[in-house]
């Protein structure tokens, strides 16, 4: 442990009794000061200067200020990033929506298309169909004519 030892001289002539009163006290501030050592307002003895208290003491209440002025901004932004997510998340279940739904006509088309072509092939069906039937019917209607014929020649022959 450090002990600091002060002294002080003083002079015959300082030792008038016609001083100033509280001398004593001032002078020991001025020693006291340059040793680096002060008194606050309770005449405590203190290592730090009284300004430097004070600074020290306004920086801590700044610092507070900036920490709790950090934890709010902290938690605005986690809030925003909260919110950004919950955007993203739905950006990407639209995109899920708009991707199965661009699938889902594509399907559809692709039915149609098949579709249209069983259609088609039942067009050509039915009218190869109607072909046959128009060439029977013209045949029978030739059948037809010559029995009419045949029979005609028969009454007439009677």
């Amino acid at each position: 442990m450090t002990h600091l030892l002060l002294t002080a001289t003083v002079t015959p002539s300082e030792q008038n009794s016609s001083r100033e009163p509280g001398w004593e006290t001032a002078m020991a501030k001025d020693i006291l000061g340059e040793a680096g050592l002060h008194f606050d307002e309770l005449n405590k003895l203190r290592v730090l200067d009284p300004e430097v208290t004070q600074q020290t003491k306004e920086l801590k209440e700044e610092c507070k200020d900036f920490v709790d002025k950090i934890g709010q901004f902290q938690k605005i932004v986690g809030g925003l990033i909260e919110l950004v997510d919950q955007l993203a998340k739905e950006a990407e279940n639209e995109k899920m929506k708009a991707i199965g739904a661009r699938n889902l006509l594509k399907s559809i088309a692709k039915q149609r298309e098949a579709q249209q072509q069983q259609l088609q092939a039942l067009i050509a069906e039915k009218k190869m169909q109607l072909e046959r039937y128009r060439v029977e019917y013209e045949a029978l209607c030739k059948v037809e004519a010559e029995q009419n014929e045949f029979i005609d020649q028969f009454i007439f022959q009677k």
